[in-house]
C-alpha cells in the first residue's frame, strides 16, 4: 500500500539472551511484522536482518502497523529509515608519504589491512585497484566478491551490493556508476599509477594513502544512501573480517541512540574496527557537522599545495588568480566582459539555467555568482546562450575558498575578494573587456594547508562536551580514479577526476589509520584516534597558523586537533586510550535511558549502577568546557614510545580562563605504562570581555616527542 515505508526497527533479545543464542534471528524478527506480511506474495516486508551492527530489522510497514508493533515483548524503538547523501595525487607527497623505507618506522604501507568502503561501489577494471605484487588477504577474512572472477584480485578482494529496493535474492556486481566509490576507493588504498590527470591537469603518480591494503567494497548508495542499506553493508563488513571503515556519507545530527551510523559503528569499534567518516560539507555554518560520535573519526577538508590556475585579466590591466580544470587555447585578446546580474533577478544573477539571454552574453565573457544552482549547471547555462568564457564569483560566505572544476567552457572560479573588484571594474567602465589565461597546474601554494569553506564546523549539537571535528585532510581539488571520461577526453587508456569534499578527506585518514593498525595492529580504534590528533599541525607549510575561508586563523571548530601528520602519528609517544565499555558512563551522562544507552552499546545496561561521568570526563585527546565554577578533569595517558626522558607540560591557557594541570611532568620507564593528570578550568580574574568560545592548547613535551 502507498503508506508503506521503511523503518529501522531497534528489538531485544527477550530474558536477557544473547543475540548468538538465539537459533533462529531471522524467524524472531519475523514475529514482530503483521501476521499477513509472511503470506503476502507481492512484496518483501523484512528487507534485512542485521546481526552485526545492532539488534533488529530494516522492514517496510505502516505507521499503523508501527503502532500495533509496539506492544510485542523485546519491542525497543522504530524510526522512519534516514536518507543520506555522499559528502563530494598530490596529496601523498604533500602528507609526506610514502614514508621513507630505511627509516625506523618504516611503513608497511597497509600490507595485510582490509578497509571496507560504504560508498556507490568501484570500477574494478580501473588499474587503480591492479592486484600486481598484492600478497594475498589476510586468513581471517570472510567475505566475496560479486565481480567476476577476472576483476577480483588481492586488492579488490571483496565487492557486495546492499539495495533495498532490487529485486530479491539476485546478486548484483557493486558497479559504480556514480564515480563517487571509485574515487574515495583509490584515496584509501590505490595502487600506484604512473602519469595519471585530468584533461591534462595535475599529471603525476596517482596512489592511495595505503597502496598495499587490502579493498573490501559495500554498495549502499546510487544517487542517495539508505540507512537500512548502509546498515546492512556495515554489518556485512563486520562479519567479512575489515580493519578499517570508511565512511564518505553524511545525514545532519541526531542523539545517537536514533544515529544509525553511531549505533552501527559502536558496534565495529567494539569489535576493533577503526571508523572514518566525513565531518560533512555544510560549512561555513556552525553546529554543521554530521558523524559526531566519539568513537568515530570526524574529518573535515582542507586544501593542498597544488592549485590548477586560471587567472582573469581585465582590460585596466589588473590580474586575479582563479582555478578551473579545463584548459584549452583561448585568445589573449580581451573580449567584452558582461554582468547579467546588474537587473538585479536571480535569474541572472546566478546564471540560471533558461535565464540569460543571448543578445545580452553572446561572444562575450560572463560573470556569474556561485549560488542557487550547481556550479555545472551555471557554466552549461552560459554556453548554451553564447557566452564565449564564465568568470564563477564566490558568495561572501565562500570567501577565498576556490574549487577547480571541469567545466563545459573556458572559465575561472575566482574568490569574493576578486569577483568584487571585477563587479566593482565592470560598473565604473563604459566597454569592460577581459580575457581568462590559463596557468596550468601550479605547486607550492604558501597558504597550504587551509580549511576550506564548505568542510562543516563544530560545536557538536548532540554532544558539545566532545570537541568535532577531530581532524582535517586533503579534501580540495583530489585526483583520483574515475569511471569515467572527463568532457569526451576519452584518449585516456584509465581515467581520473578531480573533485572536492569531505568524501575526499575521509579516505585520506582511512587509509592513514590502515598505516597505523599495519605498524601497531594491537592498537585500539580509540589509540590511533589518539595518534592522529595528538600529533596533527596547527601550522601551513609556511608555518604560519592554518587558515580558513576568511583568510583568519581557522578555529578548533573548525579544524579540530588541526591537519594530519602521518609520518609523527605512527609513532605518536604516548596515547589517550579508551576501551568501548568506557563509553558506558558518558552515555549514562548525556542523561540517555537504560534501553537507549543499550541500543548502542549492543548489551543491557543500568545506568544506575553505573557512575556517570560529564561528557569532559570521557579519556578523549581534546577538552570542551562550559565555564562556571572551577571543573576538574582526568586524563590517563599510555606509553607507547621509545624515549624515557619526562614529558613537561606547557599550558597556553584560552583567554579569560585560568589552566592548572597536575603534575605537570610525566616519567615513563617502560613501554605501555600508564600516568595520569589533572587540568582544572576556572574563570581568570579579569574585568575584561571574554568571547562566547575561547580556545587554548596543553602541550607535553619529551626530548624526542611533543
Amino acid at each position: 500500500t502507498s503508506d508503506l515505508q521503511t523503518y529501522i526497527v531497534h528489538v531485544t533479545p527477550p530474558d536477557g539472551q544473547r543475540l548468538s543464542e538465539l537459533k533462529d534471528l531471522e524467524s524472531w524478527y519475523y514475529s514482530f511484522l503483521p501476521t499477513d506480511s509472511t503470506t503476502s506474495r507481492n512484496e518483501r516486508r523484512l528487507l534485512y536482518s542485521y546481526q552485526n551492527v545492532m539488534t533488529g530489522f530494516a522492514a517496510r510497514l505502516t505507521p499503523d502497523e508501527v503502532a500495533t508493533m509496539q506492544d510485542k515483548p523485546g519491542f525497543v524503538a522504530a524510526h522512519p529509515e534516514q536518507i543520506y547523501s555522499l559528502q563530494t595525487t598530490h596529496s601523498p607527497q604533500f602528507l609526506g608519504l610514502p614514508l621513507n623505507q630505511g627509516s625506523s618506522n618504516s611503513s608497511t604501507m597497509g600490507k595485510g589491512i582490509i578497509i571496507g568502503i560504504m560508498d556507490t561501489g568501484v570500477t574494478p577494471d580501473h588499474t587503480s585497484f591492479s592486484g600486481d605484487g598484492m600478497p594475498p588477504p589476510p586468513a581471517k577474512w570472510k567475505g566475496r566478491c560479486d565481480f567476476k572472477p577476472s576483476q577480483c584480485n588481492n586488492k579488490l578482494i571483496g565487492a557486495k551490493t546492499f539495495d533495498s529496493s532490487a529485486k530479491k535474492n539476485v546478486t548484483m556486481p557493486p558497479i559504480d556508476d556514480d564515480g563517487h566509490g571509485t574515487h574515495t576507493a583509490s584515496t584509501a588504498a590505490g595502487a600506484s599509477v604512473q602519469q595519471a590527470n585530468t584533461l591534462r591537469m595535475a599529471e603525476g603518480t596517482a596512489v592511495g594513502m595505503a597502496p598495499y591494503a587490502h579493498l573490501a567494497i559495500y554498495k549502499v548508495c546510487s544517487t542517495d544512501c539508505f540507512l537500512g542499506d548502509i546498515l546492512a553493508g556495515l554489518d556485512a563488513a563486520l562479519a567479512d573480517g575489515v580493519d578499517v571503515i570508511s565512511i564518505s556519507l553524511g545525514g545532519g545530527s541526531a542523539p545517537f541512540y536514533m544515529d544509525g551510523i553511531a549505533v552501527a559503528t559502536f558496534a565495529a569499534v567494539q569489535r576493533g574496527v577503526f571508523v572514518s567518516c566525513s565531518a560533512g560539507n555544510s560549512g561555513p555554518f556552525s553546529e554543521s557537522l554530521s558523524n559526531e560520535a566519539p568513537w568515530i573519526l570526524t574529518v573535515g577538508a582542507s586544501t593542498i599545495d597544488r592549485n590548477i590556475v586560471s587567472n582573469v585579466k581585465l582590460g585596466n590591466g589588473e590580474e586575479y588568480e582563479g582555478e578551473t580544470i579545463y584548459q584549452p587555447s583561448f585568445p589573449s585578446t580581451l573580449l567584452p566582459l558582461v554582468y547579467p546580474g546588474i537587473d538585479g533577478t536571480e535569474g541572472s544573477i546566478y546564471c540560471v539555467p533558461g535565464q540569460l539571454k543571448s543578445s545580452q552574453v553572446e561572444g562575450k565573457i560572463v560573470l556569474c555568482e556561485r549560488g542557487f544552482v550547481g556550479r555545472y549547471f551555471q557554466a552549461i547555462e552560459v554556453k548554451r546562450a553564447g557566452g564565449a568564457g564564465m568568470i564563477m564569483m564566490n558568495q561572501e560566505i565562500d570567501g577565498f575558498s576556490t574549487l577547480a572544476d571541469a567545466y563545459v567552457l573556458p572559465a575561472s572560479h575566482v574568490s569574493y575578494f576578486a569577483g568584487n573588484k571585477i563587479k566593482a571594474y565592470i560598473n565604473a567602465t563604459r566597454t569592460p573587456t577581459a580575457t581568462i589565461m590559463f596557468k596550468g597546474t601550479v605547486f607550492g601554494n604558501p597558504t597550504a594547508p587551509a580549511l576550506t569553506s564548505f568542510s562543516s564546523r563544530g560545536p557538536s549539537l548532540i554532544s558539545p562536551g566532545i570537541l568535532k571535528p577531530d581532524i582535517i585532510g586533503p579534501g580540495v581539488n583530489i585526483l583520483a580514479a574515475w569511471p569515467f571520461p572527463i568532457r569526451n577526453d576519452t584518449k585516456a587508456k584509465y581515467y581520473f577526476n578531480i573533485i572536492s569534499g569531505t568524501s575526499m578527506s575521509c579516505p585520506h585518514l582511512s587509509g592513514i589509520a590502515a598505516l597505523i593498525k599495519g605498524i601497531h595492529p594491537d592498537w585500539s580504534p580509540a589509540a590511533i584516534k589518539s595518534a592522529i590528533m595528538t600529533t596533527a599541525k596547527q601550522l601551513n607549510v609556511k608555518q604560519n597558523p592554518i587558515l580558513d575561508e576568511r583568510l583568519q586563523p581557522a578555529d578548533v571548530f573548525a579544524i579540530g586537533a588541526g591537519h594530519v601528520d602521518p609520518e609523527k602519528a605512527i609513532d605518536p609517544g604516548f596515547i589517550y586510550d579508551m576501551h568501548p565499555d568506557d563509553y558506558i558512563p558518558y552515555l549514562c551522562g548525556l542523561g540517555y535511558t537504560d534501553k537507549q544507552v543499550a541500543t548502542i552499546v549492543h548489551k543491557p545496561v543500568k545506568c544506575s549502577g553505573v557512575s556517570s561521568i560529564p561528557e569532559g570526563e570521557l579519556n578523549y585527546p581534546s577538552f570542551s568546557v562550559n565555564l562556571g565554577p572551577p571543573q576538574t578533569f582526568t586524563r590517563t595517558v599510555t606509553n607507547v614510545g621509545t624515549d624515557y626522558s619526562p614529558y613537561v607540560v606547557t599550558v597556553v591557557p584560552p583567554q579569560g580562563v585560568h589552566v592548572t594541570v597536575k603534575p605537570n611532568k610525566l616519567t615513563f620507564s617502560k613501554l605501555n605504562q600508564k600516568a595520569t593528570y589533572s587540568i582544572t578550568l576556572s574563570r581568570a580574574n579579569s574585568t575584561q570581555d571574554v568571547a562566547k568560545f575561547t580556545q587554548g592548547f596543553l602541550r607535553w613535551d619529551s626530548k624526542k616527542y611533543s
